[in-house]
Formats: C-alpha cells, structure tokens, sequence
C-alpha cells in the first residue's frame, strides 16, 4: 500500500504515484540545482524512490506477520497512531488561523487516508500482496485516464483491464472475492486520497495538513483496534511490532520520498512509483512466502505498463500545454 511524501509547499504525493500526472504536478517540479544532473548524480534520487518502496512493501509484508495478534484494524491503529505522532512532534503544525474550509478539507483527507488503509490491510489478510497493490493501483490510474480525457489513455486503460483479467483467471475464482473487494475499495479511496491530499497542500504550509490529516485518522481507528484487538494493542511486543510498520510503512518512505523529489522530476518519480506491484510482489514471496504463477506475474507487468503509460502520456500534454502558453 501506499502512502504520502511531502515537500514545502507542494501536496504530498502517494505511493505508488500515477496522482502525479492526475493532477498535473510534474511539469512543477523543478529540477536538480545547477541544471540536468548527469547519470551518476542521477542515480541518488532514483535510489532513494526505490529504497522508499522497498520499505513500503516490506512494511506491508511485516504487517502482515502482525495481523494474527491484532486483527488487519489494530495494525491499522498502531500505524497510524504511530505516524501520526512521529510526524506532530516534527511538523508542529499551526492549530488557529484556519477556515472551516480548510478543517473540512483535512478531516476528508484523513478520513480518504484511514479509509485507504484499512480497506488495504483488509484486502491485505485475504489476498497475496502482488495482486493486492496491483488491483489498488487501478483508483489512481482510474483518475489519471479519467483527468487526461485523451484517446491514447483508453490504450492504458484497457490494458489494464487485461491486466486485471488475466489476474482473476477470467473470474478471481482463485483469488477471495471479499478480499478482490477490499483491494478495489482501497483505490477507490487512494483517488479520494489523491484529490484531497492536493487541496489540502493548497490550504496547509509544508506538511502540516498531512500530519493533521494522519491524527484524524488514527483518531477514527482507534475505536476500531480497541473493539477488534483489546488488551493485545498496548502489548509491548505489538506496540514495538506495530512501530516498525509504521516507520517502514510511513516515517521513513516520507523521509527518503521527501529527499528525492528535491532532486529528480516529478514525472520521473511517477514513473518509479508504478512499480510499486513488483515490490510488492517481491516483498510477499520473500517474507511471506506468497509465489505468484507465470499468468500472475504477466498481469503484474500489464498493470506496470498501463501505469507508466498514463503517466508519460500525462507529462507529455503538461509540456505540450506549457509549450502552447510559451507561444502565445
């Protein structure tokens, strides 16, 4: 699954991020000081993206392993509890001088945030993590076709409705129907997330509106990890459990996510983000044992392709449009 970076003054991104293209912020981002970098600076940037990715899907795996103790809704609560503080004490974000707008915006956002979630890890204790994010992805691709209002996206978006097909075996029979549902849910409310996440970056300096959007969010949870885990949340051991998702899963992403959009394009770091379903492929088969067959893999790849596809297409009328108004 997935989640925000943030640099000032700009939204945070999710994870991974066709919203880039969706919502027209790659061609903002400015590039490396001291104009185009040259191959060897570039590979720091790219580096951190994917060490941000691997820690996200790596998180997720550990998550996992932590749901037999909680339930999917107490590893929720921990992550976000835990994030949600780690990043108060760094942001301290302004409590007064805020519209009701703006209080509406963020509470939606966290309320997009805690729903993408917990619809995840639910999806999550029912279905191997490859196909999980695969099937997730498809809200911010949804969004990205669905903005462009291009013919080219109908190509990405069929080929991902291939990709899809071919994931279900033609029906999902060997795939959890409720867990399939979960999955869908949780892109649907990633592309809430992505729409909210931009307003809010409009309204809020830095990260202050994605740390108050997370203690809305683990606001909201902790109810739910009470009822479903009890005693077993202020365990030390699922405290400490639950930590470590959340750095893996959130702090840290956001810190090297944060660190590589200083230095690298935001439609290159789009790009990057679309492989978010092979990590997690990755990560599922080496911590959670979770093989995929050679048709699975093949539908990862189609959904990859997809991705990436709408996100150049995207970058290219940003910079025809940019390239209109210059003439003009």
């Amino acid at each position: 699954m997935s989640t925000p970076s943030a640099t000032p003054g700009t939204p945070p991104p999710a994870v991974p991020s066709p919203e880039l293209a969706a919502a027209g912020a790659a061609d903002r981002a400015a590039p490396a000081p001291g104009g185009s970098p040259g191959r060897r600076g570039a590979l720091g940037p790219v580096g951190l993206v994917l060490a941000g990715g691997i820690s996200v899907q790596f998180g997720g795996a550990l998550a996992v392993t932590l749901m037999p103790r909680t339930g999917a809704l107490g590893v929720v609560t921990l992550r976000l509890l835990v994030a949600a503080v780690v990043l108060l004490l760094v942001c301290r974000p302004r409590l007064r001088g805020h519209s009701r707008a703006d209080w509406g915006t963020v509470i939606v956002f966290g309320v997009a945030m805690a729903g993408m979630n917990g619809l995840f890890y639910q999806a999550l204790a029912r279905i191997p993590m490859g196909p999980a994010v695969t099937l997730e992805v498809l809200g911010p691709l949804a969004l990205s076709v669905l903005t462009s209002r291009r013919v080219v996206n109908l190509l990405w978006a069929a080929l991902a409705l291939a990709g899809v097909f071919l994931l279900g075996g033609g029906g999902f029979a060997d795939l959890d129907l409720l867990g399939v549902a979960f999955a869908l849910g949780a892109g649907a409310m990633w592309a809430a997330y992505i729409v909210f996440s931009a307003r809010t970056g409009r309204r809020f300096p830095q990260a202050d509106g994605l740390a108050l959007a997370m203690a809305v969010g683990a606001v909201l949870f902790l109810p739910l990890g009470i009822a479903e885990s009890g005693a077993e949340l202020i365990d030390p051991t699922t405290i400490a459990l639950g930590g470590a998702v959340a750095l893996l899963s959130s702090v840290l992403p956001y810190t090297l996510e944060l660190l590589a959009l200083r230095r690298m394009p935001a439609s290159t770091f789009a790009v990057l983000m679309s492989l978010e379903p092979a990590i997690a492929a990755t990560a599922g088969f080496l911590i959670l044992d979770q093989a995929l067959t050679a048709t699975e893999s093949i539908a990862i790849a189609l959904v990859i392709a997809a991705s990436m596809g709408a996100v150049r297409t995207q970058v290219g009328r940003g910079k025809a449009t940019a390239a209109r108004a210059a003439d003009r």
